[in-house]
């Protein structure tokens, strides 16, 4: 990827350009509010640059929305007190001294045991350990329960992988029939979790963001635009 700017009023759009052997013109904003273009490569720059600067007023508003939902809070100290997700609830983290680490969810805490509760990095990965392992269930189940909704259709059922991503909940490599989903996403509501499944699902079928994407993503799922707009206000 290339990076380019375009102006706009007193503002500039700073964007990454990927130049393919493709038909289609797309412009992405993403929740880190960095934006992505990719273009036919047979497509001048200058002519790049100029859809971007036409489209400029729907990136700003993308820009503006997504602001809204960067995380306010400080770095997490991975000590007690402290709140984290899981499936959409909050709960306080109880950091205990104990021979063996270990996580356990305990009510309104999630409590971690460790030989040294400062030592923060272990705590970490310890949370992170325990969100891989509930996460690996939970979103398997969800893919079965998502897909059964699109045998009919010729979808077949992905690999899923779970990985660390910063600024997107999925993805999707629909020539190698994978999916991947973010650790995150476990923090998310449960309805919401199905969203992103089923978008990654639908990606199957059509790997862009075309008319036909949608259209087929409301078919298969009417509330998904609902299912969107809460989990945009979990923090990535």
């Amino acid at each position: 990827m290339t990076q380019h700017a375009v102006a706009f009023g007193k503002k500039t759009i700073r964007f990454s350009l990927e130049q393919k052997a493709r038909k289609s013109f797309k412009i992405g904003v993403l929740p880190d509010l960095s934006v992505e273009v990719s273009a036919p490569d047979r497509l001048p720059l200058e002519k790049v640059l100029a859809r971007v600067q036409q489209r400029a007023p729907w990136i700003l508003r993308q820009v503006d929305y997504f602001n809204g939902f960067l995380p306010q809070q400080p770095p997490r100290k991975y000590i007690s007190g402290e709140t984290h997700c899981y499936l959409g609830r909050q709960y306080k983290l109880k950091v205990e001294r104990a021979p063996k680490g270990q996580v356990k969810l305990k009510k309104a805490h999630i409590v971690i045991a460790l030989p040294r509760v400062d030592a923060k990095q272990e705590v970490k990965r310890l949370l992170y350990g325990w969100y891989r392992v509930r996460a690996k269930d939970i979103f398997m189940a969800k893919v079965q329960l998502c897909h059964e909704r699109l045998t009919k259709y010729s979808i077949p059922l992905p690999k899923v992988d779970i990985k660390i991503m910063k600024s997107r909940w999925g993805s999707c490599v629909h020539t190698k029939g994978r999916i991947g989903l973010n650790i995150e996403l476990v923090k998310a509501p449960s309805h919401s979790i199905e969203y992103v499944i089923m978008h990654e699902l639908c990606h199957l079928k059509h790997p862009n963001h075309t008319k036909e994407f949608y259209k087929f993503l409301s078919l298969v799922m009417p509330d998904w635009e609902k299912r969107k707009t809460r989990l945009e206000r979990v923090l990535l």
